[in-house]
């Protein structure tokens, strides 16, 4: 007898899921009865069979479609926001804002353009009315994410076309270069990479290490980037500073007291603003999920 209690309790505590959708009862403003034979959610009317085939478990290539393009939806947001959230918190933006480099643009633009395509034609599949987007539950969630979406894609333009060449500007390299005193900000300019010289500080003084094969691309041993005061970093390498006498001294390291031009501030509080929209739009995915 007590065996069967347990089972009994056992049953009552875990019941089985239910496969019941509230989705179309909020866009049709229509009953469960409608659906359901039962009220509580038992067998199902033709209206019901119907919205089940079509909406919820879609057959042969129209199913295939969904999933794939679903796939590629979710693929290109892991890489974008993926991007974002590993150059604003382990790279941070000051990374980027002597320029953009050309491979996180074109990885960045393909997955804007993949995401707006596919987001689209996930949402005609189901929104079937325009009111659903401000009517029900998921229709709000979907229309913020849209917003999110079209910020972001404005913010990227923005910084893209307008802020990015005003940072890299061509005349900023030949004015850095005829400089003997560089601040930090001036440094970083010269990472070696797309083609600028290499230039690292040691104790307060810049060497150009660009024609090194140990520095090729502006990284050193895959652990140093150019464009940096290596001091601190040179204590702990496997030889001494004199390896430093091989190459030309071009200036010196001062202290920085100049401000962030504008176009540098306000890419900075573009990419913190992205960073906030990034975590925002993870939320509104768990609220939809959950």
């Amino acid at each position: 007898m007590r065996n069967y209690l347990l089972i009994f309790f056992f049953i009552l505590l875990f019941p089985l899921l239910a496969n019941a959708r509230p989705e179309y009862a909020e866009k049709t403003g229509k009953d469960c009865i409608f659906c359901h034979v039962d009220e509580s959610g038992g067998g199902l009317t033709k209206e019901g069979e119907l919205f089940l085939k079509t909406e919820l478990r879609p057959s042969g290539l129209k199913r295939v479609f969904r999933i794939l393009i679903y796939y590629f939806h979710f693929l290109f947001g892991v890489l974008w926001f993926g991007t974002i959230l590993y150059v604003h918190i382990i790279l941070k933006p000051s990374y980027a804002s002597k320029g953009l480099p050309r491979g996180e643009l074109i990885l960045g633009w393909i997955s804007i353009v993949v995401m707006g395509l596919t987001g689209l034609i996930l949402t005609l599949f189901r929104i079937k009315d325009f009111a659903e987007l401000y009517s029900t539950h998921f229709g709000i969630i979907l229309s913020l994410k849209i917003f999110l979406y079209i910020f972001m894609v404005t913010s990227a333009f923005v910084v893209t076309f307008i802020l990015g060449p005003k940072m890299k500007g061509k005349n900023v390299k030949a004015s850095l270069e005829k400089k003997d005193k560089m601040t930090i900000e001036d440094l970083e300019f010269f990472d070696g990479k797309e083609g600028r010289n290499c230039y690292i500080a040691y104790r307060g003084e810049i060497y150009d290490v660009s024609n090194s094969k140990l520095w090729k691309n502006g990284m050193h041993m895959a652990r140093h980037q150019g464009g940096n005061d290596l001091t601190e970093a040179l204590k702990l390498a496997p030889h001494n500073a004199d390896v430093l006498n091989r190459f030309q001294k071009i200036g010196i390291l001062v202290s920085s007291s100049i401000q962030k031009s504008g176009p540098v501030k306000l890419f900075f509080v573009l990419a913190y603003i992205n960073l906030v929209i990034v975590f925002l739009i993870i939320f509104l995915i768990t609220l939809w999920k959950w």
